[in-house]
């Protein structure tokens, strides 16, 4: 077996040499009796390379823990032929190709685990006959097929997990003979059709998960009679239908509840809370609720459930006021996530009373009045989203106190007043987004200097004025900004340059004057760039058709002039716009602008004209000269000499200054004054 094993990171083999006994090899155990080999656990060793089909020659072996190493090719068939075989854990490996059949001649097995491989092929029905089986774990492997009808004879079976697979068809109604089963784990495969009702009848069941399938059908409505020991249900991303069975919360240990992303409707069960075990519930992407004041009374009976962590109701028809109750939620419920729905009323001032909650989101509801100013006393909160809403009032200057706040969103309603300058205390903020809403005043520069902002700064469509600030130095990997539809005036920072990161960038509809920066051809990144509706000026940059990643510019509507750049995001008419830019010239013939004058070009003289201009300047010098000797002999006798010197370095030094073909006029000018 030794020679197969091509990698032995830690050595652990180190001991299998004929200098020792056998028994005494690492990971090898022996019978006290014969001596023979009884076990072999060489798990998490990160052993590489191939298993031996000498293995088969152990025939003693009870135990074969090889899981979590490198081992790859195909299993050996002659694993089969162990028939002492108890225990077999193979997983978390490379092993591939099918799963062999003979694998049923093991038939004192009781644990077979072969998950986290590169396993293909059907499951061998042979494994049916394996009526000592009580844990079955072939998940996270490539199997396809549908499920063996005969899995229905392990009658000793207490787990089954063949989750993260290829495997299609139905549930074989031969499940229901499975008795003792106690986890069953069918999630993430291509499953289709209705869960056998019998199947409900396994009143052992504690765990039921089947997420991500095509199951369809409706649940049965005495579900929590028939599985009283149910404490998960998973059943998330399927096709289910009908109301949720109000006997569910005949399962009273029920911990995990987990419907999400399927078509159940009606009302949520209301006597819910009677379930105090409970720790998550999801109900996400449903059509649950008639839109009417009574579907979130079942929130107050929650307030039982002591150990909740989780409340994922978003995306249904969940209508009415939201309850003052669910301040007294569980006080260790971390994500409350109710956006989407129809809810109305207030965010009641008691929600600062969830102090462990780490995502709050409500958004796309018919919220009315104020943020409270306690939603500062969350000190623990990551994300808070109540954007589409009707929220008026100004920000709550208390959101500063949540520190390791990540993501805000209050876009899309009706706050007003300044932006608090006290959010620039949540240094750990990778989104701001308050677009949308009536706010006015300054940028706060403080804002432009939260480095950790990375995925949005979004101040769009509100009354903002002022300039901005140069410090957007500071959020370097900020990947979009939209300052559009304010009052903001001003030149656009060059400073901007430093988010190298940026893809989009939006200043539209605001009074923005100057250039557009040279420093933007830094910006190679950047996607969007929409600078319309402005008092923009000089001529559209080169640079911007070496931009690699611009796909939608948009120019127009400023007070641009000169040539259309030909190249990169200009060579496609739909990647750009245009227009309102009276003086534009050139560019690609799709937008039909007029051509551009040609430079005129200075005419050179030809070589024996300077010559000759040379000469005639040449002849006016001498003459100047002899002008200026007689004028001097006939100066009066009090100028001394070195006056006299002084005033014909001037004279020299404006004679060898001047230009031979056009200054001497000047000159003489000077002179002669």
């Amino acid at each position: 077996m030794k020679h197969l094993v091509l990698s032995d990171p830690f050595r652990a083999l180190s001991s299998w040499n004929a200098s020792l006994h056998f028994c005494t090899w690492h990971g090898v155990a022996c019978g006290s009796k014969h001596q023979r080999v009884i076990a072999l656990n060489l798990s998490s060793l990160q052993l590489a390379g191939f298993l031996s089909p000498h293995i088969g020659n152990l025939t003693f072996l009870r135990r074969i823990d090889l899981s979590k190493n490198n081992f790859h090719g195909t299993i050996p068939e002659e694993v089969g032929q162990l028939f002492r075989l108890h225990y077999l854990s193979l997983s978390n490996n490379s092993f591939q190709d099918e799963l062999p059949g003979n694998l049923s001649h093991c038939s004192n097995l009781r644990f077979l685990g072969m998950e986290g491989n590169n396993l293909t092929g059907k499951i061998p029905s042979e494994l049916g006959s394996l009526s000592n089986l009580r844990i079955l774990g072939l998940l996270k492997n490539h199997l396809t097929g549908s499920l063996p009808r005969s899995f229905g004879n392990l009658s000793s079976l207490i787990s089954l997990s063949l989750r993260e697979n290829n495997l299609e068809g139905s549930i074989p109604i031969e499940f229901e003979r499975l008795s003792r089963l106690v986890y069953l784990d069918l999630s993430f495969n291509n499953l289709s059709g209705m869960i056998p009702k019998e199947l409900y009848n396994i009143s052992s069941l504690s765990t039921v998960a089947m997420v991500s399938n095509n199951l369809s059908g409706r649940l049965p409505l005495d579900l929590g009679l028939t599985l009283p020991n149910l404490q998960t249900l998973y059943l998330g991303i399927n096709r289910f239908l009908g109301p949720v069975p109000a006997s569910i919360v005949n399962s009273s240990g029920l911990e995990y509840l987990d419907l999400a992303s399927n078509s159940f409707s009606g009302p949520v069960p209301k006597n819910l809370g009677s379930l105090s075990y409970l720790q998550i519930l999801d109900f996400g992407f449903n059509q649950i609720g008639d839109k009417n004041n009574n579907d979130l009374t079942f929130l107050t009976s929650l307030t039982n459930c002591t150990y909740l962590n989780e409340i994922w109701l978003y995306k249904n028809n969940l209508g009415g006021l939201l309850p003052n109750s669910i301040a007294n939620l569980s006080t260790d419920l971390y994500y409350l996530v109710m956006w989407g729905n129809y809810i109305t009323g207030t965010i009641p001032t008691e929600i600062g009373n969830l102090k462990s909650s780490q995502i709050l989101d409500l958004a796309d509801n018919m919220l009315t009045g104020r943020l409270p100013e306690s939603i500062g006393k969350l000190v623990m909160l990551k994300e808070f989203y109540v954007h589409l809403n009707k929220i008026s009032g100004e920000i709550p200057s208390s959101l500063g106190n949540i520190s390791g706040l990540l993501k805000l969103d209050l876009g899309v309603n009706l706050l007003e007043g300044t932006i608090p300058v006290s959010l620039a205390n949540c240094t750990s903020l990778n989104l701001l987004d308050i677009s949308h809403n009536h706010l006015s005043g300054f940028i706060p520069e403080k804002i432009f200097s939260l480095s950790s902002l990375t995925l949005g700064l979004l101040l769009g469509s509100n009354r903002l004025s002022g300039r901005l600030p140069s410090q957007v130095v500071d959020m370097r990997n900020l990947i979009e900004l939209d300052i559009s539809r304010n009052r903001i005036c001003g030149e656009i920072p060059s400073t901007l340059e430093t988010c190298l990161m940026l893809e989009t960038l939006s200043t539209s509809r605001n009074f923005l004057r100057g250039t557009i920066p040279a420093a933007f051809k830094k910006l190679r990144g950047i996607q969007v760039l929409d600078v319309s509706c402005n008092n923009l000026s000089g001529q559209i940059p080169e640079f911007l058709a070496d931009l690699p990643f611009l796909s939608n510019l948009n120019l127009s509507f400023n007070e641009f002039d000169g040539k259309v750049p030909a190249e990169g995001a200009f060579k496609n008419a739909s990647r750009f716009s245009i227009a309102g830019n009276n003086k534009l010239c050139g560019g690609i013939k799709a937008i039909q602008l007029p051509e551009c004058p040609r430079t005129k070009q200075h005419k050179r003289f030809p070589k024996r004209v300077v010559i000759v201009a040379g000469s005639v300047a040449l002849f006016i010098t001498l003459l100047l000269a002899c002008i200026f000797a007689v004028r001097y002999r006939k100066l009066s006798a009090n100028i001394s000499a070195s006056t006299m010197e002084k005033r014909f370095q001037i004279v020299l030094f404006a004679l060898m200054g001047a230009n031979v073909i056009g200054d001497y006029g000047s000159v003489l000018q000077r002179i002669l004054a």
